[in-house]
């Protein structure tokens, strides 16, 4: 992490499960041909590396020591779909039932969890550029990004967001029960006592409950925009 510098530009797009950060992330690196650091897949990586030892339900200690021996690099495919690696292993299509993410959300919530990944983020700091999507990179992790977004959208809205992309995979849900774990998991984020889940003094407000992925995409384009060259 020493050789990590602060003069490269970083851009962080935080807010709640489901609002769709992941997805604009993806798109606004891939516009500017910046590196791309899916925060929240690293406590979905702990979270299942922790499961697929049988330490679903181990001791702070424990999943720390796991958070801290985690190799795992991202990608993009040919549809330009999020790739994962855990190790040599794809793990993407493991990382996204609801198990591993109630389980990550708990796991978050762990002091030396978080502290055990932080620089581990920080490393992804990289020429040209980085685009960082989370619940604190604005706030705690790069407080120093050149643009700040703090993506939101209605529970109702992101439940039914989750719904249909668990349908659409064929995975039989309810759409109530989604709304419920939504809303618990925002109550978790939010009153933690590590890093809680809030936008930054200085980022900018997007609620996306009623854009489009490509408006909001747009939105966030023409804010880089305004910042000028750099």
């Amino acid at each position: 992490m020493a050789g990590v510098s602060t003069d490269i530009p970083v851009i962080t797009i935080d807010g709640p499960s489901g609002s769709g950060k992941g997805t604009i992330a993806r798109r606004v690196a891939s516009a500017l041909g910046m590196h791309l650091l899916d925060s929240g897949a690293l406590y979905r990586l702990v979270a299942l590396s922790a499961t697929r030892q049988g330490l679903a339900d181990a001791s702070e200690t424990e999943i720390a020591t796991i958070a801290a021996g985690l190799e795992v690099r991202f990608g993009v495919n040919a549809e330009g779909e999020e790739q994962i690696w855990l190790g040599s292993d794809e793990v993407s299509a493991g990382l996204r039932g609801e198990e591993c993410g109630l389980l990550a959300s708990r796991i978050a919530a762990l002091p030396t969890v978080r502290e055990a990944l932080l620089g581990l983020q920080k490393d992804f700091r990289q020429p040209p550029g980085l685009v960082a999507d989370g619940r604190d990179m604005g706030t705690t992790v790069f407080p120093d990004a050149v643009l700040k977004v703090f993506l939101t959208a209605s529970a109702g809205e992101r439940a039914k967001r989750r719904y249909k992309q668990l349908k659409d995979k064929g995975i039989d849900v309810s759409l109530a029960a989604l709304s419920r774990d939504i809303e618990d998991r925002d109550r978790r984020d939010s009153e933690r006592s590590v890093a809680p889940l809030r936008p930054a003094e200085d980022a900018r407000l997007l609620d996306s409950s009623k854009l489009t992925i490509d408006e909001v995409t747009r939105t966030v384009l023409d804010w880089v925009t305004e910042l000028g060259p750099r």
